[in-house]
């Protein structure tokens, strides 16, 4: 099932569930975002990215919840790609840390690339591409602070790596956070998304609510505060 906040010929805007991979890959071949998107468009998707992530301009992670793009035929979906390298796309994403974030803002600017000591893991190296992350605080409860993030750049694990790198990781994170975290996963979510339709011309904006077991997590901290 999808759950699909906006659709036409041309795109669709879907608002992706935790625990779903966006593309096949070694280890999952099906039950992926792609999957899903390809049985709803009886196959009528972009070709520009290969049999294996038709449709798909870019990507979250598997257990990052939230907001994706989709597009469905290739003018569309060069479109999206050149509005994305050119920062035209505006997406906001919703973290908690552990630990009380010191500043209200912040800006990350580190560069990232795959780890030496781990190369399934990406890291703060100083031969990485460029990469710069925004941060702004929400709210902050006694050990962890609920943020906003607004991405410049789009590397791979960027936020987790950069919130990692500067001691605040995300809570439950299961690769960049040293404490054990449960099946959850990482408390990220990709909330809000705003771009000019590259067909039509008119201004889209989107919000997604958090997943349940994130706001219940926020609600326990709330009656803790």
């Amino acid at each position: 099932p999808l759950d699909i906040l906006y659709e036409d010929e041309d795109l669709m805007v879907v608002n992706k569930p935790k625990g779903m991979v966006v593309h096949p890959s070694a280890g999952h071949t099906s039950g992926t975002l792609v999957n899903a998107v390809m049985y709803h468009c009886k196959d009528n998707l972009s070709g520009i990215n290969g049999v294996l992530r038709p449709g798909i301009v870019h990507r979250i992670d598997k257990d990052t919840s939230g907001l994706m793009l989709v597009a469905k035929d290739n003018k569309c979906h060069e479109l999206l790609a050149e509005d994305f390298k050119m920062k035209n796309i505006h997406r906001e994403y919703i973290a908690l840390l552990d630990g009380v974030f010191p500043q209200q803002k912040a800006i990350i600017d580190a560069p990232i690339g795959r780890s030496k000591e781990n190369f399934q893991k990406m890291a703060v190296v100083s031969e990485g591409k460029h990469a710069v992350t925004h941060v702004e605080v929400i709210k902050k409860y006694q050990n962890y602070t609920l943020v906003r993030l607004v991405l410049e750049t789009g590397r791979t694990h960027q936020i987790r790596v950069h919130l990692s790198y500067i001691g605040y990781p995300i809570h439950n994170d299961p690769v960049y956070n040293n404490k054990k975290s449960d099946e959850f996963g990482q408390f990220l979510h990709s909330e809000y998304l705003k771009f000019i339709h590259p067909i039509t011309k008119n201004v889209l904006e989107f919000h997604a609510d958090l997943p349940k077991e994130f706001k219940d997590f926020l609600d326990i901290l709330e009656k803790n505060n």
